[in-house]
Order: C-alpha cells, then sequence, then structure tokens
C-alpha cells in the first residue's frame, strides 16, 4: 500500500513541521494498478450511500407526530435541515476536499487540537456509528414481522437479527462499489411506494390537518420529537472517513452532497405531509412503522406490503452504508497511526478493509439486545459530543490555517461560521439536556474508556508492544 500526500497541510499542536504534508489513504490495489479506476466510487453511488448514511427513507418519522403533533412534525422536517443538515453538510465538504482521506472527521481533530482529540473524535464517532447500525436489523425485523409474525419476539427475533447481521457484514465484505450500486438499487426500489403513496393521497389531502398541534390531553414528548429529527438527519459527514475511496474526491464530495440533502429532505418531508394531511387517526398510532399502515388506508394492502418490503430494503442500505464508514474509519485511523498496524489490513479477494468490518459487527452484536429507544438516544448522545469537536475544529482550521488549500470552501467569513457552528450547537446542548440517566451513564462509561483506550495505545506504542504506522509518515507497506 502507497499512502500519497496531499499540497498542503498545516502544522500539527505537536508541534510537528508546518511543511509536513498530509495523506491521502488510498485503495491499495488502485495505487498498485492505477488502471482499476472501477475500485473508486462514483457520483451517483456516492449520493446513494450518503443518502443511506442519513436517512434511506421516510421510515422512523413517524414518532415525531407521535411525539408533537402532524404541524410540529411537519415544521421540524421543513425547518430541521436548514438548521442541522445544511451546515453540516457544508462543513464536511470542505474538510473532505480539504483532508481527503480515510478517517475523516477523525483527521480535521487531530490537524486542529492534535491526537488526543483526534482519538477521542475517533472513539465517539466510531462508536455512534456502531451503535446506530445496531438498530437497522431491528427495525427490519420489525417491519418483517408484519409480514411474518413469528419474528414478533422470542428465539426467532433474536436469530433474525443475529442471521442478518452477519450476512449483511459479509455482502459488505465484498466491497464499496458493489455496496455503492446495490445502494442505488435499493434507493429506486425503498423510496418507489411513497411517491406513489403520495400521489394517491392528493385528492384526500385536507389542509386543515395539517395545522393540528396533536390531541387535547396528549402531552408533548421533546425528548423523543428532537431524537426522532436528529436521528432522521443527522450522520452527514460519515462519508467523510471514506474520501480516500472516492474517485476526485475534490469534486466529487461537494456534488453528492449538494444533491443528497435536497434528496433526502424531500424524501422525508413530501410523505409526511401527504399522508398527515390525507388521514385522521389516533396520534398514538404513529409510531415506527405507521407509514404502511397509512398506505393500507389510502391505497390498499398491497401498497402496505411494498413499504413493508421497502423498509427491509431501507434498513440494509443504512446498515451496508454506515458500516462502510465505521470500517474504513478504523483503517484509516490504523494507517495515521491511531490504532495497531493489524487494524489496516485489507482483504486479499475484495481488498476491503476486513479487520474493521469484523470489529465493527463484533461491537453491533454486542449492543443489538438494547432498547431501540435506549440505542437511538445513546448513538444521539455520543454523535453530539463528536460534533462539538467537530465544529470546534472546523473553526480552528479555518482561523489557524486561512491559507490551506480547499478545493471547496464555505462562502462565509469566520464571524458567519461561528454563527453557523453555534445554533446547531445549541440544539446538540438541547438534545444532551434532556437525554435520560442510562444514556448519561453509558456515554459517560464510553468516554472515559475512550480515554483509557488514548493513553493504552500510547503505552502500546511507546513500549512497543504492537506495530503502528508512523502516524502521517510517507510509508510503503
Amino acid at each position: 500500500m502507497t499512502i500519497t500526500t496531499s499540497p498542503v497541510c498545516p502544522p500539527r499542536e505537536d508541534g510537528q513541521s508546518s511543511n509536513q504534508q498530509l495523506p491521502i489513504t488510498t485503495n491499495p490495489a488502485a495505487s498498485i494498478n492505477k488502471r482499476k479506476v472501477s475500485n473508486k466510487v462514483t457520483l451517483i453511488p456516492l449520493i446513494f450511500l450518503i443518502y443511506f448514511e442519513v436517512a434511506g427513507g421516510p421510515y422512523g418519522e413517524e414518532p415525531a407526530v407521535q411525539a408533537a403533533g402532524p404541524l410540529l412534525a411537519i415544521l421540524g422536517f421543513l425547518i430541521f435541515p436548514f438548521v442541522w443538515s445544511i451546515p453540516e453538510a457544508l462543513i464536511t465538504s470542505e474538510l473532505s476536499t480539504a483532508f481527503p482521506g480515510n478517517g475523516g472527521f477523525v483527521i480535521w481533530a487531530d490537524r486542529a487540537f492534535g491526537p488526543f482529540c483526534g482519538s477521542l473524535m475517533g472513539a465517539w464517532k466510531f462508536l455512534s456509528i456502531v451503535i446506530n447500525i445496531a438498530a437497522f436489523p431491528a427495525l427490519g425485523v420489525d417491519y418483517l414481522k408484519k409480514l411474518f409474525p413469528i419474528f414478533s419476539a422470542g428465539l426467532p427475533r433474536y436469530l433474525a437479527i443475529l442471521v442478518s447481521t452477519l450476512v449483511l457484514s459479509f455482502v459488505n465484505y465484498t466491497g464499496l462499489t458493489i455496496v455503492g450500486y446495490a445502494a442505488v438499487g435499493l434507493g429506486i426500489v425503498s423510496l418507489a411506494p411513497f411517491i406513489i403513496m403520495s400521489l394517491i393521497a392528493i385528492p384526500k389531502i385536507h389542509p386543515h390537518r395539517w395545522i393540528n398541534l396533536g390531541q387535547k390531553g396528549v402531552k408533548k414528548d421533546w425528548n423523543l420529537f428532537l431524537n426522532t429529527l436528529f436521528w432522521n438527519l443527522n450522520f452527514w459527514d460519515n462519508v467523510s472517513t471514506m474520501a480516500g475511496e472516492v474517485e476526485n474526491p475534490q469534486k466529487t464530495f461537494p456534488l453528492a452532497l449538494f444533491c443528497a440533502v435536497i434528496f433526502t429532505c424531500l424524501g422525508y418531508i413530501i410523505p409526511l405531509v401527504a399522508v398527515t394531511g390525507a388521514i385522521s387517526v389516533d396520534q398514538s398510532l404513529w409510531e415506527a412503522g405507521f407509514m404502511a399502515d397509512a398506505a393500507e388506508m389510502i391505497s390498499g394492502k398491497w401498497l402496505k406490503i411494498w413499504i413493508e418490503f421497502g423498509a427491509v430494503l431501507s434498513a440494509i442500505g443504512l446498515f451496508e452504508a454506515q458500516l462502510s464508514s465505521s470500517a474504513f474509519q478504523i483503517e484509516g485511523m490504523a494507517r495515521i497511526g491511531f490504532l495497531p498496524k493489524f487494524f489496516s489490513l485489507r482483504s486479499k479477494w475484495f481488498n476491503t478493509p476486513w479487520v474493521g468490518i469484523l470489529f465493527s459487527t463484533a461491537i453491533i452484536l454486542a449492543v443489538s439486545r438494547m432498547k431501540y429507544t435506549d440505542i437511538i438516544s445513546a448513538a444521539n448522545f455520543l454523535y453530539s459530543l463528536g460534533m462539538i469537536l467537530e465544529y470546534l475544529s472546523f473553526l480552528w482550521l479555518r482561523r489557524k490555517f486561512p491559507s490551506l488549500k480547499r478545493p471547496y470552501r464555505v462562502p462565509c467569513r469566520l464571524p458567519t461560521l461561528v454563527v453557523i457552528c453555534l445554533i446547531p450547537s445549541a440544539f446538540l446542548v438541547v438534545l444532551m439536556a434532556v437525554a435520560t440517566k442510562i444514556v448519561y451513564l453509558m456515554s459517560g462509561l464510553m468516554t472515559v474508556g475512550a480515554i483509557i483506550w488514548y493513553f493504552l495505545m500510547r503505552l502500546c506504542k511507546s513500549k512497543k508492544w504492537l506495530k503502528f504506522n508512523d502516524g502521517y509518515a510517507e510509508e510503503e507497506m
């Protein structure tokens, strides 16, 4: 494997030379044989990979209506992208094109504040991703049980989650290019029934239903409401960990993120507006999976079955996209010396980071028995901590290294960027403030574990107990 370098790189806070260049950790096979361009992810698959990193369809948006009523749910999915999704996508575009290496946000925090923050960022984001991934097999089985009740509980449900996790992990092992094109097919098939349902619902829409603030006597659940919005519209920066696998990332990333933001937001708001306007049901029925029941009310049993089948496909797409991010993050961290060299190993057959896939899958299985709401809340809390550090890294890199080459640059001055980052940061603080005690405990223990892990890796490196790559130094393997 050859690690190439980017033209410009700022000095690290630990005193390394300002002339040091940042590696672009590329596909080893492509480095040996540059003709293998097909190993790189191109624009269309990247758009759908980002789409599945974030959304995968309007599956899972229903609890927002249950928590706060139709009006606030609609406003939430209209406003939240401007407060959260667009700023995060812009920052990801700038930093991914400035530092186009596998590792993404880990590299950003490291270059801004040094290796401790880089390692902590890596731990927070990795854990939030794999905890989040654990929800998708369970979500898919929740839809599947509507067709096959045997999967409702007990051993059949557990085995379905276990087998699906292992099978999907093997699919990820076969290569990012395959996963990317599979995401295109999964996206089209899983979104199609919502387009059809929205069109059929048009004659049945009564606009006054959109201004409903919820049933009288039903207390608003702000914790559920905010977590639902956040869970459905976050993880835009996950794709940055695969920047080294993208063809011409400096041009491809900004365009792919722009298309994915529009695609994702429309995919949420159109079905939500159509269903809330077309039917009026008890607010408590708006739980995860209600869109399938709504499809039956609007059109018939056939569309309900299609949406339930689409939900399983969406869960597959979400699983594959996010597992790819976590695996390439692990590989990227190993290539820049944050993890032992062993974690950067790739498959001889498929050239995929098999150790990262195996390590991620093990943690996914370990947390798969957690309650669904606890999974979402814990993932959101850890991700919030990582995002605050990411915003600080972005601002510090802008201030400290204004001349750094940025193929894409957010067209704002630093004071405006501070405001852009403060607004979503305030939301993150609110989100963490309403977390439950169990989420505080879980997140606190995992953060302490991440700090211990950092110092353990430093000890292993200093004592030479394990082999590490030499940070950002150019190397050949």
